[in-house]
């Protein structure tokens, strides 16, 4: 397989993987009474909403992106750590259910002996088993930070939300110097090892 074909099945996958995310954020909040994704037009699956055009193209260049995240206020929900907990896991839980759905998928392919469909539900159960275990690491911004702050003390919470910047600087060196690789790659693989 040429590496064209490889990129596109790859960043096809990832813009799977990132709208069904970024949509089940959006959809949740709005669900719990939060409507600023839906005003900000995030309540959508077309793609172009909710690329981050810099992690577009590090997706095609390092295999590893993000996308732009889904407006949020808390103000509107009617328990707002609870919620927060609920919108928080919901994208994760999304690429987590995909990544499932696509193994099955694979083994009917497999069974077709149809190669092409094989390599991209097998890339997608990747890419989004990847999106997920990434987004539970507790570093702000990520997913895994706004779970664990929802059980803290609101003192704590909001102590650690002064200091989210700093925690992204952070984040972006332990990604580039691969130390979260390093960690979150043999959780990933494991999760692949039992869904294939």
């Amino acid at each position: 397989m040429n590496n064209i074909t490889s990129t596109i099945i790859s960043v096809l996958a990832f813009l799977i993987a990132i709208v069904c995310h970024e949509y089940a954020h959006g959809y949740s909040a709005y669900k719990l009474g939060d409507p600023t994704a839906k005003n900000a037009g995030r309540l959508t699956f077309n793609p172009l909403a909710h690329i981050d055009p810099i992690g577009l193209v590090f997706m095609i260049m390092f295999r590893f992106g993000w996308a732009k995240g889904v407006p949020i206020n808390p103000r509107y929900f009617k328990d707002r750590k609870r919620d927060t907990l609920i919108v928080s896991f919901s994208g994760i839980f999304t690429n987590f259910i995909i990544a499932l759905l696509s193994s099955i998928l694979f083994k009917i392919s497999y069974r077709l002996n149809i190669y092409y469909l094989q390599l991209f539900f097998y890339t997608l159960s990747y890419v989004n088993i990847m999106l997920g275990v990434f987004n539970l690491v507790p570093i702000p911004p990520l997913d895994g930070s706004k779970i664990v702050m929802s059980l803290m003390p609101a003192k704590y919470e909001y102590k650690i939300m002064q200091y989210e910047r700093y925690f992204s600087i952070i984040l972006f060196i332990l990604v580039a110097t691969g130390m979260v690789s390093r960690i979150i790659v043999p959780i990933i693989n494991g999760i692949m090892n039992i869904l294939y």
